[in-house]
């Protein structure tokens, strides 16, 4: 039997914080979601300013990248590139740029989700906060 890390509460605070600060130092107003490896949420927080949207869209890319295990930037790329069957795909809705899954070991532990700009500019709030826990 394998061991496998996962996200504690310490960690999630650290991330959402980091994720938070480079949103603030940017002037960025955004929705920043992280859930779990089953993409379950964990964490939501809808900065002043925000869309009202974000607060959906956030974990739906959160939750996409965890299952996934890859940025949601991918299913983007895909149906972008003429792959539009893909929207049919079961259980992910937020296949847009922004979600960044947080890997260890090579084990996806959970995802960020980061919604309200554009979307490099949510995936590098996403990796900021990824950033802070040292992956």
């Amino acid at each position: 039997m394998k061991t496998k890390s996962f996200l504690e509460l310490s960690d999630v605070k650290a991330i959402a914080a980091a994720a938070e600060a480079e949103a603030v130092k940017n002037n960025w107003a955004v929705t920043i979601a992280i859930v779990d490896d089953g993409g379950h949420l964990l964490w939501l927080q809808r900065l002043d300013g925000v869309a009202a949207i974000s607060a959906e869209i956030a974990p739906a890319k959160a939750r996409t990248s965890a299952l996934g295990r890859r940025e949601s930037k991918g299913y983007e790329d895909m149906i972008n590139g003429g792959r539009v069957s893909f929207l049919s795909a079961p259980a992910l809705s937020g296949m847009l740029e922004g979600g960044v899954p947080i890997v260890k070991d090579g084990q996806c532990l959970g995802a960020v989700g980061v919604s309200g700009v554009k979307s490099n500019e949510d995936a590098q709030i996403a990796k900021a906060g990824i950033a802070a826990i040292g992956l």
